[in-house]
This record gives C-alpha cells, structure tokens and sequence, in this order.
C-alpha cells in the first residue's frame, strides 16, 4: 500500500502547507496546530517567515481530531512506533514500540489501543506517564517515505474491561509476554512531510521486491541450460 504525500511549503505562489494524501488535498489539521504551535513556536515562525500560512489553519471549525480510514489502515499496516513522553524532572523520552503488523489497534476515530510487552523493565515511558499523560506518536512507513504523527493522551486498560483487552489480544504466534493494555485517547493527528526521511526496507518488503527479479534468473538459467544441453 502507497500513501502518496505532496508538500507545497509556505511562501510558494502563497499556497500555504498543503498534504495530498490517497489523492485527496487536504491541509494540516488546525487541531494538531491548536496544540503544537505555541506562543514560543509562532514566534519563531514569525521569525523565520512562515507564521501567516500557517495562521490560517487556525480558523474554522476543529478538524483533524479523529481518525478516518485512511489513518486507520495506515496504523494497521504498522508493524512498530516511536512514544515520546516527559518524566516530572522535564526530561523527554522517546522509546521504540514494536510488534507484529497491526498490533496496534484503532478502536474508534478517537481512540488507539495496544498490548504492551514486556522489555528491559526499566519503566521509563510508565513512570513518566504515571505523572503525565500526554504521548507523542510517531507511526513511519519508511518505504514510502510517508510519517503521521499524533498528540494523545495514554492510559491502563483495567484488568475488569475484558471486551477492549480482547480486541487488542494477539494470536499465539507472538511469544512477548504482554504485561498490561493501554488505551490512546487521540487528541489530534497529522500527515508529515516526506522530505529527509530515508527510504528502508524490512525484510518481507526486499524479499517482494526481489522476487521479481530471482525469477527472472531462473529463466534465464534455465535457458542457459537448455542451450548447453543441445551444444
């Protein structure tokens, strides 16, 4: 699956930051702004010429704040996230989170859930959320260059509310210990451009590639075979 992401940058012919995402134009969500763009963060915009595009995703009423379908097959199609979180010293902290493809789940437009799986014990993203619930997610598709990003807030799936513990449980294929389900309230979303971020591949996504290719090897030697033979 492709997710296709057109930037046009503040300044050029005065467009303003537009996305094209599955061949719909659609500009960066005023909700993520609303909280992103602070007073210190305009300032700096202000400053470097961007601030009155981006003021105009300011107006209007509130939109990307809830989950659409394409967000939801993209997450799905993920296989790891990075969380970001600030402990109560001001220190930020950012931690990979991996799985197999799709374990982390949206449960509705506002809403994430995930199995969390037992690492290195050291706890640093819990502590930290135990005094602050805000997280900062970002989802990569590497292969084709494409980042969402996403303000929430996290909390612990109670152990008594087995319906959403059941739709985040995986098959017995995965071996990981799962220690507790948290729960992603979605507080704003948005697309990120495809500039700098390097093109990699997992393993499966060369392997599909290649496929192609290893094929055609085999057709020719075996043509090369067939030749020789009548030689």
């Amino acid at each position: 699956m492709r997710y296709l992401v057109a930037v046009f940058w503040p300044g050029f012919a005065d467009l303003g930051l537009q996305f094209l995402l599955l061949g719909k134009v659609r500009q960066m969500g005023h909700k993520f702004a609303e909280l992103a763009f602070t007073d210190a963060v305009k300032n700096i915009q202000s400053e470097q010429g961007s601030r009155n595009a981006y003021a105009r995703m300011e107006v209007g009423a509130d939109y990307n704040d809830s989950l659409g379908p394409n967000e939801a097959q993209f997450i799905a199609a993920r296989d790891s996230f990075y969380m970001a979180t600030v402990s109560d010293t001001g220190w930020p902290y950012v931690q990979h989170r991996g799985g197999p493809v799709g374990f982390v789940r949206v449960l509705d437009g506002k809403t994430l859930g995930f199995a969390d799986f037992r690492g290195n014990r050291q706890y640093v993203s819990m502590g930290n959320l135990s005094q602050n619930d805000r997280v900062s997610l970002f989802f990569m598709d590497y292969s084709n260059k494409t980042r969402l990003k996403l303000l929430g807030r996290i909390h612990t799936i109670d152990p008594s509310d087995q319906d959403t513990l059941q739709k985040l449980s995986l098959d017995d294929r995965h071996r990981a210990r799962t220690e507790r389900g948290l729960r992603i309230s979605v507080e704003a979303f948005d697309w990120n451009c495809p500039q700098y971020i390097t093109p990699r591949f997992t393993r499966a996504e060369a392997d599909l590639e290649l496929s192609s290719v290893q094929a055609k090897i085999l057709e020719l030697e075996a043509k090369l075979r067939a030749k020789n033979a009548q030689n």
